[in-house]
């Protein structure tokens, strides 16, 4: 048995995001126009040997202590 994870972290809504911000400045000094926002994202692949429920518990503790840092970041898992 194997699953493929993919989780996605992003920042919660109302995080000031100073990467992002960064990259559509630099996008806008690049000449590049009409660029509303930039979010930067966190994503991991990664390959267990386990599927199903349990496999997505396993992401959740993996996210919960160290992928994610719950107070300002949220998360969402994916199994292949």
């Amino acid at each position: 048995m194997m699953a493929v994870a993919e989780i996605k972290i992003e920042l919660k809504k109302g995080v000031t995001d100073p990467e992002g911000q960064n990259t559509k400045k630099a996008l806008e000094l690049l000449g590049f126009k009409g660029i509303r926002s930039v979010r930067s994202i966190k994503f991991f692949e990664i390959e267990l040997e386990s599927e199903g429920d349990e496999a997505v518990l396993a992401c959740k503790e993996m996210c919960r202590k160290l992928l994610a840092n719950p107070v300002i970041q949220r998360y969402s898992i994916h199994l292949k």
